[in-house]
């Protein structure tokens, strides 16, 4: 399997711990402000990303849906209000994100038609050809393995499926990138300890975003992975973006 510069980024290089395990004790501890802290940090931005990435599915009408790295559910709840799919099950490594979003899923009546359950995105628990379409928000860059997670949710997409995953990427424009630069090296740290109490957490989140590979190199590693027709759209000036691919 090939290995990327974000795969070795890690919340506690201190740590002994695996980058999947560091990844699952860092969501733990802030599993009870993320969805705060998301709204905050993005002004509400983050909304209209994932709008935007569920959009690129409406084509195929999905019916069975996994949203992978699913952390409180957000991904799922807003579509299943978009595209109303018959079922979604959402998974994540963090057993402290998925409480919280149970409970947010129980509160909208979801109950019968989202799912979360713990899960790897690299040992997927499902057979092959079983979801119409997958979902990854804000996920990729937690991957222990970007490669095998990827090659795991191509296994688990029937024919036809589309994977459509969103993610923090680098703008372009120079006096952009400098505001952007200071915002997630500085801004979003402070805030994180602030209110998170877990500056690591949102250092992390830069550190990992820098080595994130982005564009056409990920559309690339998409392509070499399995997937065909992949393409990409930046959102925001670039600060995120949109990727695709099917089966």
């Amino acid at each position: 399997m090939a290995k990327f510069a974000h795969d070795e980024i890690v919340p506690d290089k201190a740590s002994d711990l695996q980058k999947k395990e560091q990844v699952a004790e860092m969501f733990n501890d802030i599993s009870s402000k993320y969805d705060f802290m998301n709204r905050f940090l993005s002004v509400g931005t983050d909304v209209g990303w994932r709008k935007k990435a569920i959009a690129e599915l409406k084509s195929i009408n999905p019916q069975n849906m996994l949203d992978v790295a699913t952390g409180t559910g957000d991904m799922a709840i807003l579509t299943y209000n978009i595209l109303q799919p018959s079922r979604i099950t959402g998974i994540d490594i963090s057993t402290g994100m998925l409480e919280v979003g149970r409970k947010k899923i129980e509160e909208k009546g979801l109950s019968a038609h989202i799912e979360l359950l713990t899960g790897d995105s690299e040992t997927i628990i499902f057979g092959d050809n079983t979801f119409d379409a997958i979902t990854v928000a804000f996920g990729v860059r937690n991957f222990q393995n970007l490669e095998k997670g990827l090659k795991e949710m191509l296994r688990v997409l029937k024919p036809g499926g589309k994977l459509v995953v969103l993610e923090f990427s680098r703008p372009k424009n120079f006096v952009f990138k400098g505001v952007y630069n200071l915002y997630m090296n500085f801004i979003a740290p402070s805030f994180g300890k602030m209110f998170a109490k877990n500056k690591k957490a949102y250092r992390y989140l830069n550190d990992s975003v820098q080595a994130f590979p982005e564009r056409q190199q990920f559309t690339n590693i998409l392509k070499s992975a399995g997937y065909r027709d992949t393409y990409y759209k930046t959102l925001s000036l670039g600060i995120c973006s949109i990727y695709c691919g099917s089966k």
